[in-house]
């Protein structure tokens, strides 16, 4: 996998060393829930700026990274031994595992034919919180509370 970066207000790889604990957690949370790394691994296709001119500079974004990666795996690990973002997320996406959920999904049932259901069955659905903000204070939590 690309282990590097870039400016999220550029939108595009700037080939820069990953430093954001926080960021790569998520990744290799994603990683570690599809089975880890069953080939390869990392690879720091990045280069330091042109302002790092010192000999030791490629040494220490290297150095940097794998301590970066190391951690954001040590959390992603927790995260997935925890659970509880995944239940969560399972909670709050449960009705997609629902036979209308499915058929949706699978693109079995048309847009009309789904007004249609509604209609039909006096569907009046709630409004649901996300909980973006519980959410983001659990991620936290794996990142800063050892």
């Amino acid at each position: 996998m690309d282990a590097n970066r870039g400016d999220p207000q550029l939108g595009w790889d700037t080939d820069q060393f990953p430093n954001s604990v926080e960021e790569n957690a998520l990744v290799m949370y994603e990683i570690l829930k599809a089975g880890g790394f069953t080939t390869g691994g990392l690879n720091f296709d990045a280069k330091v700026r042109r302002q790092s001119t010192d000999k030791y500079d490629l040494f220490y974004g290297h150095i940097g990274a794998m301590d970066t990666m190391a951690l954001a795996l040590k959390v992603a690990a927790r995260m997935v031994e925890d659970g509880e973002l995944d239940k969560r997320v399972a909670k709050r996406y449960a009705g997609w595992n629902s036979e209308l959920g499915q058929q949706i999904l699978k693109g079995q049932i048309s847009l009309a034919q789904l007004a249609q259901y509604a209609e039909q069955h006096k569907l009046a659905p709630q409004h649901q919180s996300g909980h973006q903000e519980l959410l983001e204070n659990l991620i936290n939590h794996y990142l800063f509370d050892n």
